[in-house]
């Protein structure tokens, strides 16, 4: 299977090239399997000018005929599925099922903002005859959106959906290591009639394109999803010009297991889970605190079932995990484990990287000191780390410990314990007894470092808005 993505810019309606750029790396085998061209100041401002040019039209369009432009889009990314499949597995390293399955996601999120978007009604104040007031919300404008390699199409999706949705125009920013998938979203929207400027595509440096969209008075809106520090440096960069950002940034996500819950099917869940993906998930469980009486069978059945994860290309059936995306990833995670191990963690499964290309095995660490840096930064690969803990106020403290706050998870049958996780574990989003805390319709986020601001469900939508209040006499 080869890789069949023509890779371009997409500036006011036109797909075109340019003489720089850079190569994409298959992180299996760290091969080049393509070039992709880098915009210049020049493109930069040129989709600014259409961004700003189209606007006013875009959001003026008919609410039922954005949506089915939105709808349109949505059916051609399930019908070049099995291609943008492809792609993405060859650029990210994910298995083939879990990138068609993100690809299909996407599709979903486009559908669910078209018809959103209808649902937009705003309010009449309670007023004396003869008056009226009322509160609207209408697109903030122009939005530019900077997104990450772990989830290059869904993530990408969910913002340019938003946003078109609200009635606003798009300049994306997609990552480094996964041009291709994002280039076959804008193509999917240009093929369903997006009018010129108003969808945009930017592949190139990305403190020039940061720096050049932010500055512009053009841009209203910044959405990011990323690391915490590249968020804040945009943050900084946005209060120049006082623009609004969503900001979805890092997290450390941990999880709560009581010697309740039932002990082979919580397992059965969290090794994939936490395997999903080679752990490149903002919300993947991480930090496994399990309650003392069950912690030896826990950490056993855990290990076991990690050793059983079969890693490979992508490509190839029955693959559960592939290579991390780049080879910063491997370094990073082996790093980690060393100095984990040397503050006195125990390796119960994996612990090395692979002989090629940017894998490294799937990974337990039992009994990890909270001194250990991969206790405390975010270590966005495979490795699960554990400790026991003996009362449930220890296990909440445990949880707020970090100033990350995007996802938690617990398994209970404990009714009340439940509510209580719900309502004392700090985290924009949390999972009790499920790990699915993302969809179309329910807002997602974090608190603390991990930013602020939702995107999915109706929240999503109306952070591309801004609220206007009208009063009559």
């Amino acid at each position: 299977m080869g890789y069949e993505t023509d890779l371009k810019l997409f500036i006011d309606g036109v797909w075109k090239g340019s003489d720089s750029g850079h190569t994409v790396i298959n992180p299996v085998n760290a091969k080049p399997i393509a070039d992709v061209p880098y915009a210049s100041e020049a493109d930069l401002d040129e989709a600014l000018a259409a961004s700003e040019r189209a606007w006013p039209e875009w959001r003026a369009l008919d609410v039922e005929k954005r949506g089915a432009i939105l709808h349109k889009a949505a059916k051609l990314l399930r019908e070049r599925a099995d291609l943008i499949a492809a792609t993405m597995t060859q650029e990210q390293g994910k298995p083939l099922v879990e990138s068609r399955s993100e690809t299909l996601a996407s599709a979903q999120l486009f559908d669910w903002y078209a018809e959103e978007a209808k649902r937009d009604y705003g309010r009449t104040l309670v007023r004396p005859a003869g008056q009226i007031s009322r509160v609207i919300r209408q697109p903030v404008g122009p939005t530019a959106t900077f997104t990450p390699w772990n989830f290059p199409i869904y993530l990408l999706a969910k913002k340019v959906s938003a946003a078109l949705a609200a009635g606003c125009t798009v300049i994306s920013r997609p990552p480094h290591e996964t041009p291709g998938v994002a280039t076959e979203l804008f193509r999917a929207l240009a093929d369903a009639g997006i009018p010129a400027g108003v969808a945009q595509l930017v592949h190139g440096d990305s403190d020039l394109i940061s720096r050049t969209l932010i500055a512009s008075r053009v841009i209203r809106k910044v959405s990011f999803t990323g690391s915490t520090n590249v968020g804040k440096h945009l943050m900084r960069l946005c209060a120049d010009s006082m623009t609004r950002v969503t900001m979805e940034l890092g997290g450390h996500a941990p999880v709560l297991i009581f010697d309740d819950c039932d002990l082979e099917k919580t397992l059965d869940m969290v090794v994939p889970q936490k395997f999903r993906n080679a752990g490149q998930v903002c919300v993947s469980p991480t930090r496994f605190y399990v309650q003392r009486g069950i912690y030896d069978a826990f950490v056993k059945g855990f290990a076991k079932r990690t050793a059983m994860v079969k890693v490979g290309n992508g490509l190839d059936d029955g693959v559960k995990m592939g290579p991390l995306a780049n080879a910063r990833r491997p370094d990073a995670i082996e790093k980690l484990v060393q100095d984990a191990k040397a503050k006195g963690a125990r390796v119960l499964a994996g612990g090395e990287r692979g002989e090629s290309g940017f894998f490294f095995q799937p990974t337990l660490l039992a009994d990890v000191s909270n001194e250990a840096d991969i206790m405390n930064d975010e270590p966005f690969g495979p490795v699960a780390v554990s400790r026991p803990f003996d009362t449930f106020d220890e296990a909440i403290e445990q949880a707020n410990r970090l100033p990350y706050g995007l996802a938690a998870f617990a398994f209970t049958e404990n009714g009340r314990r439940a509510n209580l996780i719900g309502d004392l574990v700090e985290s924009g989003m949390v999972g009790i007894n499920t790990f699915a805390i993302s969809g179309a319709d329910t807002p997602f986020g974090g608190v603390k470092d991990s930013g602020f601001g939702s995107e999915g469900g109706k929240e999503g939508l109306e952070s591309y808005q801004v609220v206007k209040a009208i009063h009559q006499t």
